[in-house]
């Protein structure tokens, strides 16, 4: 779908076919991270599988600051598509990817620093915690690969340009998944391997998303007056505005999932590894929800930027739609099948008390997900708009309860506090943003100063080779009236 199909024609279809890629590539993303799991739970052993769970919380925060990183830098580029401004727009791009670059290198050194500590102040099992080093060191070490591979695919999504980053990711995990099992069925490597096999499969999709990105950029046309910045400080000041509170949004589920890791931990090894198991298939169940909030970003953000926020409207309640769809097919889904979900990671002879966490929490959340669908589109609209303030204190509230609940209820609950908290916190987060968004406050953000043109947007001139026209079609602008 091109940029064009997002601001005229049916708002429901338009956003559809633009989130559906997204689905499925944001769904090959989690499948992606959770072979790791499926690779050591069932070729190495509940433990591995626990130390890669120990690992999850604390790697899916980095995974959703670059995600939500490259959220906020696709509104801008989206605005800027949206006004017709490919000058802005490719300037965008290039603050975003230097900015981006910069920031996963002092993380990728901060992770190195601080990962042995963090995981000791979690209370991660002793007989885990050497694994679960290992694990996040190399992880570390690919940090600036995932950075950049999350980035690149916001700004395809922010071109309109969804299904690039859905035939990457497929092809990336086929290939992460051939590396796991090579490394530990082969070589016997166990944690260590499928650590190296994620970084070694993030890499390969890192530089080929580039190369894919430079030969789509040149088809942009830019007016030769006007002048192409590599890095703009003032774009970088007002996308960072966004990507804050949306790195917060992204990170609100993985956050909550490490400020309660200690809890969890507390339980012992067999229960950690339940969760982990339960952890990463709800990964996979809120991708359809947490997809379909970023294409209304990037919908909104774009329908702004062409002056139509009655279509952002229509498309919003559309997007309800879907959400509640998705969600009546992940209830069934885990209702239906949750023992033998649970049991793709672990044997269940081997793992009692670790396969009756995994399905307890399964059970309990499938009744939930329509609260984090109906959150996700709502901070949709809110983000692409650029109006933040209310949708951060919103998530930030989200989290709140979720620590909160986790830690003072365990003693009384048991673990299962820790999964009885996250719809607390979706229901608070969704009724917050959605009263925020009834006041039309967002319809009146500006995050551009640039006025769309008499066409909303201008398609890309692509040129063939063969036929050169563009002279033709400069002289048809100025032809004097």
């Amino acid at each position: 779908m091109n940029a064009k199909d997002m601001l005229k024609g049916s708002p429901g279809k338009s956003l559809f076919f633009f989130a559906l890629p997204m689905v499925f590539g944001n769904l090959f993303q989690q499948f992606y991270n959770m072979v790791d799991s499926i690779v050591v739970g069932r070729y190495v052993g509940e433990d591995a599988l626990a130390a890669v769970g120990a690992s999850y919380s604390l790697t899916t925060v980095f995974i959703m600051v670059a995600i939500g990183g490259g959220i906020g830098a696709s509104v801008l580029t989206s605005q800027y598509l949206g006004a017709g401004r490919h000058d802005k727009m490719k300037t965008s791009i290039a603050t975003a990817l230097i900015s981006f670059l910069v920031l996963s290198i002092l993380l990728a050194l901060l992770g190195f620093w601080v990962n042995s500590s963090i995981l000791r102040a979690l209370k991660t099992p002793e007989n885990i915690m050497p694994d679960a080093v290992v694990y996040l060191n190399i992880y570390f070490a690919g940090l600036p690969f995932l950075f950049m591979y999350n980035i690149l695919s916001a700004i395809f999504n922010a071109l309109g340009k969804s299904k690039i980053p859905l035939f990457l990711l497929l092809f990336s995990s086929l290939l992460n998944i051939i590396l796991d099992l090579v490394m530990v069925r082969v070589f016997h490597m166990g944690v260590a391997g499928v650590a190296i096999a994620t970084v070694i499969a993030q890499g390969i999709s890192a530089v080929v998303s580039f190369m894919i990105l430079w030969h789509q950029l040149k088809r942009y046309q830019v007016p030769e007056t006007e002048k192409l910045k590599l890095f703009d400080f003032g774009m970088l000041f007002r996308a960072t505005k966004i990507a804050v509170p949306s790195i917060i949004q992204q990170s609100i589920v993985s956050i909550g999932m490490l400020l309660v890791q200690s809890v969890v931990n507390s339980f012992g090894s067999s229960v950690l590894a339940g969760y982990s198991a339960g952890m990463r298939v709800e990964s996979i169940c809120i991708v359809p929800m947490i997809a379909t909030g970023n294409a209304v970003s990037t919908y909104t953000a774009q329908n702004l930027g062409a002056g139509q926020p009655e279509r952002v409207k229509k498309g919003y309640w559309f997007s309800w739609a879907m959400v509640i769809s998705f969600a009546v097919i992940i209830c069934l889904t885990l209702n239906l099948f949750h023992d033998n979900i649970v049991a793709i990671f672990m044997e269940v002879n081997e793992g009692g008390l670790a396969f009756a966490t995994g399905n307890a929490y399964l059970v309990f959340i499938s009744w939930f997900f329509v609260l984090i669908g109906l959150k996700a589109v709502t901070d949709g609209v809110l983000r692409g708009a650029g109006d933040v303030g209310v949708y951060m204190a919103a998530n930030l509230i989200n989290l709140s309860i979720r620590v909160f609940v986790a830690n003072y209820f365990a003693p009384i609950w048991g673990v299962a506090a820790v999964w009885y908290a996250v719809p607390m916190g979706w229901a608070v987060n969704f009724t917050i943003s959605f009263i925020w968004l009834l006041t039309g406050h967002w319809e009146k953000k500006q995050i551009i100063r640039e006025k769309p043109k008499a066409e909303p947007i201008i398609e890309p001139i692509i040129v063939p080779e063969a036929e050169p026209k563009i002279e033709s079609k400069t002289e048809s602008k100025v032809e004097p009236k």
